[in-house]
């Protein structure tokens, strides 16, 4: 999710058995905090009980 969201998506592929071919922009110009927001937000209101992702984990990802 984190690679995802900094980087965007683009090109085919399968999901479930469903193809899917679009593409999704890269949101890099978001600071860790508010990527960290979003990405919690999202798994939050799919009934996800992970725990949250911290933005540093953000960072670490950023920085590869």
């Amino acid at each position: 999710m984190i690679k995802v969201l900094l980087h965007g998506l683009k090109g085919p592929l399968m999901i479930n058995g469903t193809r899917y071919n679009g593409e999704m922009a890269s949101y890099e110009m978001l600071s860790d905090q508010e990527v960290s927001d979003v990405l919690n937000f999202i798994r939050n209101s799919f009934g996800n009980s992970n725990p949250a992702i911290a933005p540093n984990e953000i960072k670490a990802k950023r920085d590869k």
